[in-house]
């Protein structure tokens, strides 16, 4: 699931995209309105947060260029009087969120979002082993695998990218949602008990100065 932030506030931005890399959904941040368009002209993404009082280009313009696409979208906004809500849902945001929040709540309505429209009922499967994305779960021939959120979420991407060698800074950033700091002992860990609940020492491989990859033997 892609999730593009258009939020001039950096602090704001990082965390909401810190928190929703953590449930498992791919974050990209735009400072401005127009950095907002030109991201939304080069990516499908599957959710847009969109604050409103945005340099360049405001929310409500950008809404107006995003509505042909079909792309649901969520206010962010500390306009919070009644007439600034009915404006923002009649112009077509699908919801409406005011400053300060709940991290919580945000996760919620967006999850709950992305069901209505359909788009979160994305399923992984490699060999016997099937992830559903929506309930966060992970069955290996039919049977449940107990696994962490950040086991899961670094499943997900390996599988994603079969075949693909990934970085070990890269795969950390994506996975943990903070910055590589060049200790490979958590990430390695998490790899091991990865190979360990799902019998995948033969597949999950590592990769000589670069990282891992997960290989289906084709």
């Amino acid at each position: 699931m892609k999730v593009l932030i258009v939020e001039d506030d950096a602090s704001i931005a990082n965390l909401i995209k810190v928190n929703l890399a953590a449930a498992g959904y791919e974050c990209t941040c735009a400072s401005d309105g127009r950095e907002g368009a030109d991201y939304i002209e080069k990516v499908n993404y599957d959710l847009i947060l969109l604050d409103i009082m945005l340099p360049e280009v405001d929310g409500y313009e950008l809404l107006e260029y995003v509505k042909p696409m079909g792309t649901p979208v969520i206010f962010l906004t500390a306009k919070g009087g009644v007439e600034d809500r009915i404006r923002g849902l009649k112009l077509g945001a699908d919801d409406y969120i005011v400053k300060p929040f709940q991290v919580g709540e945000l996760l919620a309505r967006v999850e709950a979002l992305l069901r209505r429209c359909h788009k979160g009922n994305e399923k992984l499967t490699f060999l016997n082993v099937e992830l559903d994305m929506d309930s966060r779960t992970v069955a290996k021939g039919g049977q449940p695998v107990e696994l962490t959120v950040k086991e899961f979420n670094l499943l997900a991407e390996l599988i994603r990218n079969k075949n693909i060698a990934l970085y070990r800074d890269r795969l950390y950033e994506k996975v943990w949602g903070e910055p590589y700091m060049g200790n490979t002992r958590t990430l390695d860990s998490h790899i091991q008990r990865l190979r360990r609940k799902l019998g995948w020492e033969d597949y999950i491989k590592t990769v000589f100065r670069i990282g891992y990859r997960l290989e289906d033997g084709k």
